[in-house]
């Protein structure tokens, strides 16, 4: 078998749903030029937790996804440190996804999810 990497991807509701649907990762938007799947669970975990639920266009829900890729396909594309060193990732170009999705290795798997709710100003 192939070498894999264990890569993690903190996803909203719209996302997962279309991921749930297809078992794959759902084309990028024109305003979207790289998919950036994380490279540890805590990053994508506090991603999930503290950011997509309080997002409405995340559906106020925040799914922390594992799957994993074949390393050789990986290979290309360098480690991004965007912020504290555990807060890595890889930035796959979009035209590159379907690629991607050609070279996961097994099933993309919900590792935990959170669910916030809609702010209201009314009082």
């Amino acid at each position: 078998m192939d070498d894999v990497t264990t890569l993690y991807r903190p996803v909203g509701q719209l996302e997962f749903d279309l991921i749930k649907h297809s078992g794959r990762f759902p084309a990028r938007l024109p305003i979207q030029p790289i998919f950036y799947p994380v490279l540890n669970e805590d990053y994508a975990t506090q991603i999930a937790r503290d950011w997509n639920t309080k997002d409405a266009a995340s559906g106020y829900a925040g799914y922390v996804l594992r799957f994993r890729v074949r390393s050789d396909f990986l290979a290309e594309f360098p480690v991004q440190t965007v912020g504290a060193k555990q807060h890595q990732e890889l930035w796959i170009p979009a035209e590159r996804l379907e690629d991607m999705n050609n070279a996961i290795v097994g099933e993309i798997e919900t590792v935990s999810v959170f669910r916030g709710s809609p702010v209201s100003d009314i009082i």
